[in-house]
């Protein structure tokens, strides 16, 4: 579809129940210049009038059957079943090219098949969520695909109003504007993923990218700040980088220390599953993020803190807390079936840890390092550096590694 006004979108939902909402949304895009698509993910009743994708055919599509929802007589194991042929079927029609973007409604039992929809579709797909539960704590980080977008649907569970209206007809026209208006990513591209905080913590992708650039790949910095691990490690499952340079791995601190601001369990995984070639340094590895506005839980009470901003405060992580999070650096990269090296910069690895700088503890670091070397994998190529991490002597280094992957093939040559 090369005209940017001829859009089709998949409008998904229980027709059964949600029909006129549904129904107006369909509205509203056609009335845009746009198309539509109709999935329905019912299990007992059936729309006002056929649609393009019946219940029958989401379920046929995981395998299953309406019957078998049926009588299974659980509403979570039925609607479980439509959200796995919810999934396959929209993955696969949008493989086919039969449509550029979806917008799906619900309340907790339709978010929750929302979600796996979402995540089955690629980035680029414009995807969203109308939702009771939009931004709701019911909603784990971890199953938000990386550009999901959520409207709450205020005011409209039984019917149509001006209220619920104002919500349905937003979402009918961003995600057809957004169908419009989206640059997909250049899928021949070579890209290289990395992890970055903000520049007052680390600084080595001021020069890497530029750097990168001109050696003819697109860089991508992730913000590893919970969910910029999350899509990080989410694309580096599909394969979308040519290399990663992931050197800030505090999310896997953050984990392992309990923080609700984590990239989840598999961070420091994805990348090495995929054989993709990882440069990995353990950028501020020191520091554990908590949710700032929350109380602080006890066990952090007699730690030194910084405070970011009022979302987030960073706390300072005591000598045994810091060897712990390297034998989880060790564990994860253990699992790697593509080439690791890994880059230990003597001098400090976050600008706050500097000599002189507020959290600067040398012996701390001195243990860290010694813990990660013990327990570095065989598999894994450890590089100590006489550098801090924001010296242009570590990014030197960094470049260094990857020309030779360059040139002996281990990364795809631009």
């Amino acid at each position: 579809m090369t005209n940017p006004s001829d859009r089709t979108i998949l409008v998904v939902g229980t027709y059964d129940t949600k029909d006129d909402e549904l129904g107006y949304m369909a509205e509203v895009i056609r009335a845009q210049g746009g198309h539509v698509l109709r999935m329905d993910v019912s299990v007992l009743g059936d729309p006002s009038q056929p649609v393009e994708y019946s219940k029958h055919d989401v379920a046929a599509e995981g395998g299953s059957s309406i019957q078998a929802a049926i009588d299974s007589g659980d509403e979570n194991h039925a609607m479980q079943i439509m959200a796995r042929g919810a999934a396959l079927l929209a993955a696969r029609l949008h493989s086919e090219g039969r449509f550029d973007g979806m917008v799906i409604l619900g309340g907790t039992m339709g978010t929750d098949l929302a979600l796996d929809l979402c995540a089955a579709l690629p980035l680029g797909v414009p995807k969203y969520i109308v939702s009771t539960v939009s931004f709701s704590p019911l909603i784990p980080a971890e199953r938000l695909a990386a550009d999901t977008q959520m409207i709450l649907w205020a005011g409209g569970l039984y019917g149509l109003n001006s209220i619920c209206k104002a919500s349905l007809s937003q979402a009918a026209g961003a995600v057809l504007g957004a169908a419009r208006a989206v640059e997909r990513p250049d899928p021949d591209r070579p890209r290289i993923g990395m992890t970055s905080l903000g520049k007052s913590a680390l600084k080595y992708m001021v020069a890497l990218k530029p750097a990168l650039e001109e050696r003819g790949y697109e860089v991508a910095v992730f913000h590893a700040t919970g969910m910029g691990g999350r899509a990080f490690e989410s694309l580096a499952a599909q394969g979308a980088f040519a290399c990663v340079f992931d050197f800030c791995t505090q999310e896997l601190g953050n984990h392992i220390h309990g923080s609700n601001i984590s990239a989840g369990a598999d961070r420091l995984t994805n990348a090495g599953k995929a054989g993709i070639p990882q440069l990995v340094a353990p950028g501020c590895y020191d520091l554990v993020d908590i949710v700032g506005w929350q109380d602080e839980p006890e066990k952090w009470a007699d730690h030194m803190k910084h405070a970011h901003n009022r979302l987030l405060t960073s706390i300072v992580l005591n000598h045994d807390e810091r060897r712990e999070v390297a034998r989880a650096h060790a564990a994860q990269l253990a699992q790697a079936r593509g080439p690791v090296t890994l880059l230990l910069p003597e001098h400090g690895l976050g600008e706050w840890d500097r000599e002189g700088a507020d959290l600067h503890d040398a012996e701390g670091l001195a243990h860290f390092l010694q813990e990660m070397r013990a327990t570095c994998p065989d598999t894994v190529q450890l590089r100590d550096l006489n550098c801090h991490i924001n010296d242009a002597a570590f990014a030197e280094a960094a470049l260094a590694q990857f020309d030779q992957w360059v040139a002996d093939g281990v990364v795809t040559a631009r």
